[in-house]
């Protein structure tokens, strides 16, 4: 049993790095802990307890985790000091070796992150200074789920339905930092998804690693789950974050196409428009596969925003197989590119790779991309300038503009005169008038 009374009146300060699924989790730690009388820190305070929540993508990434960390450390003197995450998780001895850490989570422990503070707190109190503890399995070990369905300070609700991966791509750590692959009962995440109804959710993005996996060994389904949530009512939309090309079937295309509440929207990583860096890379796919499945996509929804993921400069991305790349992206009917430099990382099989493209090419060949991206995003927004449509409003602060977003994802700003904080999480009629100043949102009129 946890007693809560020794946390009663503290303060929390939260940091995440990396995914939707990190911001997840760390919401649900949030509110684990405000229920235990906990409340996160305001502006220029001090908190009693902080937690980093980690992320290992990249090199880039490895290093801002401790720039996260010492700056934690600095900002509350004395504070009880926990990091959790893929970080954690790949490199504990070194996380825990940072002055002012005083616990370490793995993936599997992080679960249970209550019950290791609450034994850890009193031992601290006794004995000033940094505990240095880490827990952490082996990557085989890794079977626990932790449950996750939170917004924190966002007006869309996050749920996690699914966690590991069993694909081990050349160049990825994901596997070794999240386990394998494992989801919960279609059941669970419906009634997750009610309890967010219930607190006042109109959207809900479904989070994971790899999400299309999900029920691969419970015998359930993704599209089954995706079936099951269309019918939560109250839920006006739901939001797919993320989702392999191989594991995108026709039916999950059709009944997103005829749904109630799953929107037109798909973020679906390509990694590269090369068939030889994508056998390199190990991918379950080839960019015939990728080109069948957005026009499917588009023929059943011409409107639908479509996100793609693409690394450039991996080993073996020779000069050829970058124009391979652009060219496939070019003729490709999608709305937005996210494009990520690649970085080394120890113990993955892709070092065995030999050729190597130095930052500079990676750097140029990003920026081809980004720009590429750029045109296709706003030919995408200008096309649906005059049109009325339907849109979920976030709240701003008092005299700034309002943004949200419309059911194909298209960000849209309400001018400062016209916002009000009832539109805040209400689901309000507009006509797209033109872009903004910038080119990163519509604007937008409300409709009498």
């Amino acid at each position: 049993m946890i007693d809560s009374s020794a946390f009663q009146g503290k303060k929390a300060a939260y940091f995440t790095l990396g995914c939707k699924l990190n911001f997840a989790e760390t919401s649900t730690f949030a509110r684990m802990l405000q229920e235990m009388g906990v409340r996160t820190v305001d502006k220029g305070e001090r908190a009693d307890i902080c937690l980093v929540n980690t992320c290992s993508v990249t090199e880039v990434a490895d290093h801002k985790c401790r720039q996260a960390i010492h700056r934690m450390v600095r900002n509350h003197p004395g504070a009880f000091v926990i990091v959790t995450g893929c970080y954690a998780q790949l490199e504990p001895e070194r996380v825990g070796d940072i002055d002012g850490v005083d616990l370490v989570l793995g993936t599997n422990e992080k679960a249970d992150l209550i019950q290791y503070l609450s034994e850890a707190w009193g031992e601290k109190a006794g004995h000033p200074g940094a505990l240095h503890r880490h827990h952490t399995v082996r990557t085989k070990e890794i079977t626990s789920f932790a449950p996750s369905c939170a917004r924190g300070n966002r007006t869309r609700f996050f749920l996690k339905v699914q966690d590991g991966c069993d694909y081990f791509c050349t160049y990825c750590t994901i596997p070794f930092a999240r386990g394998f692959s494992r989801s919960p009962s279609i059941a669970s995440l419906v009634a997750q998804a009610r309890q967010a109804v219930a607190e006042g959710g109109r959207e809900i993005v479904l989070t994971g690693v790899n999400i299309g996996d999900f029920g691969a060994k419970t015998g359930e389904s993704f599209v089954d789950l995706v079936r099951s949530l269309d019918a939560v009512e109250g839920i006006s939309r739901f939001r797919i974050s993320s989702l392999e090309p191989d594991l995108i079937s026709d039916e999950l295309i059709d009944f997103c196409a005829s749904s109630r509440a799953f929107m037109p929207h798909f973020h679906i990583p390509l990694q590269s428009g090369s068939d030889t860096v994508l056998r390199l890379m190990h991918r379950r796919y080839d960019t015939a596969l990728f080109a069948d499945k957005i026009h499917r996509i588009k023929a059943l929804m011409p409107d639908a925003f479509i996100g793609v993921d693409v690394m450039v400069g991996t080993r073996g991305e020779t000069p050829e197989c970058f124009e391979e790349t652009y060219r496939f992206l070019s003729g490709l009917d999608v709305t937005q590119l996210h494009v990520f430099p690649y970085s080394e990382r120890p113990g993955t099989a892709a070092l065995r790779i030999p050729y190597v493209v130095d930052e500079a090419t990676k750097k140029q060949r990003s920026q081809r991309l980004l720009a590429l991206s750029d045109e296709k995003t706003l030919a995408f927004y200008q096309r649906h300038i005059g049109q009325e449509a339907e849109v979920l409003f976030e709240k701003a602060e008092r005299g700034k503009a309002m943004h949200g977003f419309t059911r194909n994802y298209i960000r849209v700003e309400l001018p400062p005169a016209q916002a009000r904080e009832e539109y805040d999480n209400q689901l309000i009629p507009v006509r797209l008038t033109a872009l903004n100043h910038d080119h990163t949102a519509l604007l937008c009129h409300i409709n009498d």
